[in-house]
Formats: structure tokens, sequence, C-alpha cells
């Protein structure tokens, strides 16, 4: 299993970014993925998680409204776009692939090497 995230980079407050993981290695009908972000000095965050068979999304309550998390299967492509951005959001974001939603969901499973998000304000 390979997960590359892509889509990183500077953006102002307020703008917005729309993160991708390519997943490879894996059929990816049949994984879930999850996004999640760490952020200097905090602990790891669940943003969210998609389930790649019938398109269910569950979000963390902070990332409701802002974050929105779609897939490509004919693409082997989960994105995450992200609207409003603030500083606070600065992180590095990684994605992860699990068979199942509710493991990937909590961070159980394959990780891609992360992209960083960096918000000035």
């Amino acid at each position: 299993v390979q997960l590359v995230e892509s889509g990183g980079g500077l953006v102002q407050a307020g703008g917005s970014l729309r993160l991708s993981c390519v997943g490879s290695g894996f059929t990816f009908d049949d994984y879930a993925i999850g996004w999640f972000r760490l952020a200097p000095g905090k602990a790891r965050e669940a943003i969210g998680c998609i389930g790649l068979s019938d398109g269910t999304t569950k979000y963390a309550d902070f990332a409701q409204g802002r974050f929105t998390i779609s897939s490509d299967n004919a693409k082997n492509t989960v994105s995450l776009q992200i609207n409003n951005l603030k500083p606070e959001d600065t992180a590095v974001y990684y994605c992860s692939a699990h068979e199942t939603l509710i493991d990937v969901c909590v961070g159980h499973g394959y990780w891609g090497q992360g992209t960083r998000v960096t918000v000035s304000s």
C-alpha cells in the first residue's frame, strides 16, 4: 500500500486549498481513507474519513463546515478541500488507508508521507 499526498503550500488566511491523496498497491474501492493533521507542538488530530465503497464520510466536530472529503475512485484519489483557512490550520496533513472505516477514522492502517500546509495571517 502506498499513499502520496500533495497540494500543500503557503496560503493566506481566508484562502482555500485542495489536498490530494493518491493510493496504489491495493484495491481502492475496498478501503477507507482518513485525513489527519499534525501541527507543531500538538497531538495528531483526526479531520475525517471516507469509505470508498459507498462514499460515507465522517468528520471531526471542528472540521464540520470548512473541510470536505471526497473521492474519485477512477483516479484512486481522495481529496480534502479546506476553505477559509486559518493560521491554526498550519500543519502537516496526512492521509491513511485501512480496510474499514471505523479503523481508518481512528488512525489505524497505512500512512502517506504528508503534505505541509502553512497559513499566514
